[in-house]
């Protein structure tokens, strides 16, 4: 008989389902149980992430043709008070295994999205970043601002999309597209286009850190948190922030 150390390595190394567990099912010691019914519930968790994913494969895959190329196109940043917004748009391929547990950007730790952005570099068909400044947005409006710029990311792929889903938002494109609320949540290539904006805009927010320390950048990525409004009633604001949002606006 095995040890209760021995099985729990075991379970622990296992991925899938083998003869041997059975024994390990009617096992009645305490430690082994114990075990048992974690690693039943990391295949039940793996599960359901297998089942959520390829519903957002099959969402992106019931529109256009069978070999359609789909873009999804979200955004990050439209309510700090500093920094740009940053928008993306990507078209995944097929074949996308190497994204299960991709999810919208603000359901997953950093470290998770960085890897997820990184993957969606590697294996994406095509994707491009845009980031819209401060000053564009006080001279738009940051909902006009921020769908010129979805249309700008759609616009430089450097491969054309058959069909574009954008995260709650209708873009002044030719190409056929809908407007998906919540999309990150049902398009696996909106919540692709979440994980590379959202990604690309703490790194933007990190490096601004590092120029106005004072403002702690790298902490709130220029929302109005407490931190962030003490600062600016201390040193003003700076060419990054958004003039046309208050308490901005006042000073």
């Amino acid at each position: 008989m095995k040890t209760i150390k021995e099985i729990t390595t075991a379970l622990k190394m296992a991925e899938d389902w083998h003869e041997w567990m059975s024994e390990i099912a009617t096992d009645e010691r305490a430690g082994v149980q114990k075990a048992w019914i974690s690693w039943k519930k990391r295949q039940e968790k793996k599960r359901q992430l297998l089942q959520e994913h390829q519903a957002k494969i099959d969402f992106d895959h019931s529109y256009g043709e069978t070999d359609a190329l789909i873009a999804g196109v979200d955004e990050a940043g439209r309510g700090p008070l500093a920094g740009p917004v940053v928008t993306a748009a990507v078209i995944l391929p097929k074949d996308c295994e190497a994204f299960v547990g991709l999810n919208d950007s603000k359901q997953l730790s950093k470290v998770k999205r960085n890897t997820f952005a990184a993957l969606v570099k590697k294996h994406a068909i095509s994707y491009f970043i845009h980031f819209q400044a401060a000053e564009e947005i006080d001279a738009l409006n940051i909902y006009e601002a921020t769908k010129q710029s979805m249309k700008t990311s759609v616009e430089s792929l450097p491969i054309k999309p058959n069909y574009v889903l954008v995260d709650a938002m209708t873009l002044p494109i030719t190409i056929p597209q809908d407007a998906i609320i919540k999309g990150d949540a049902k398009s696996l290539a909106i919540a692709a286009a979440s994980i590379l904006a959202k990604t690309a805009r703490d790194e933007y927010m990190e490096q601004l850190d590092k120029e106005f320390p004072m403002y702690g950048f790298a902490q709130h990525a220029g929302y109005g948190t407490k931190q962030h409004l003490e600062a600016l009633e201390t040193y003003g604001p700076t060419l990054h922030h958004r003039k046309s949002f208050e308490p901005i606006k006042s000073m």
